[in-house]
């Protein structure tokens, strides 16, 4: 299909636009020893405990050759280690040591505050149209990308309460069968996270599609050292989207930033999606019992995970 010299110069403009908004044409990106390109591969690593070149390499799309110059670079600045896959002895898996979380969490901080700075003078109802359009931009243009760009996440807001605690009253029962009492206790959660929440150490992520939540993720302080993982919901209809996983790894992104050591969870061994998310991420099994408490026996779980 033919493109009109009109919409192209449109687009071009909107490029030259929003690459001067956030800074791109800067040699060092937000003021880091950085470039854009190499802040990006930090990203990937901070979000995921073990990866391969060719994990990033598919989620960036950049040349393998010029990928394996950054690592590099990385690994002889300290910031990353490489392990040997022991199901794939061709490939090497990669992790940030903590010099490398480090030098990612002023980044990402910046990144944060320079958005917040764009969006903060702009009403409420406008900032929701910018989103939209960003995620319809993705949808069209991202090609495959377009079922899992088509939600957003952001912090909780007023109101957001009282659908965190509806839902799981009704998702739990009407696919568990379980009783009023794990209503009961969202209601007992939310509202102690309300009375007692600290911005720096604490955080509640809810997933939107087309202005509607669909899911949702807290993450508490249990002690100055150890973060609890709480509430973790997905509609039925966004599920396979990967908002899940991505509202874990947001989660375990803010404990790391937020100065915790590790990161606690309970869970039921029916949750079989949300367990195999908590695995994927590297938390472990640490102890099961059996309860009765939302009215049938479940399998109790806590997992774990180092951070």
């Amino acid at each position: 299909m033919d493109v009109s010299a009109q919409r192209i110069a449109a687009v071009r403009r909107f490029n030259r636009f929003y690459t001067r908004q956030i800074g791109l044409l800067q040699d060092r990106w937000l003021q880091s020893p950085f470039s854009l390109t190499q802040a990006r591969v930090l990203y990937e690593l901070a979000q995921r405990e073990r990866c391969t070149a060719s994990d990033i390499v598919r989620e960036l799309r950049i040349d393998h050759g010029y990928l394996s110059r950054i690592l590099g670079r990385f690994q002889n600045n300290g910031l990353i280690t490489k392990a040997r896959s022991p199901e794939d002895a061709r490939q090497k898996l990669l992790t940030l040591t903590a010099k490398g979380r480090k030098a990612f969490a002023p980044l990402d901080r910046r990144s944060q505050d320079q958005v917040e700075t764009m969006l903060k003078d702009v009403p409420a109802a406008r900032q929701k149209r910018v989103v939209a359009a960003m995620a319809e931009i993705e949808t069209i243009v991202g090609e495959g990308d377009a079922p899992a760009s088509s939600y957003v996440l952001r912090p909780h807001r007023p109101g957001d309460m009282g659908w965190v605690v509806a839902r799981h009253g009704a998702l739990y029962a009407a696919e568990y069968g379980w009783d009023h009492v794990i209503e009961a206790l969202t209601a007992d959660i939310v509202s102690g996270f309300l009375k007692n929440f600290d911005p720096a150490r604490e955080c509640c992520w809810i997933a939107e599609i087309d202005g509607e939540p669909v899911g949702s993720v807290f993450l508490v302080k249990d002690s100055d050292k150890v973060a609890r993982l709480r509430l973790l919901i997905v509609e039925p209809q966004a599920r396979g989207l990967g908002i899940g996983r991505r509202l874990v790894d947001e989660s375990i992104s803010f404990a790391r930033n937020a100065g915790y050591t590790s990161v606690t969870l309970w869970t039921h061994g029916v949750l079989t999606a949300a367990r195999a998310i908590y695995q994927r991420s590297g938390f472990r099994l640490v102890k099961q019992w059996t309860h009765n408490e939302f009215g049938k026996d479940e399998a109790s779980e806590t997992w774990e995970l180092e951070l």
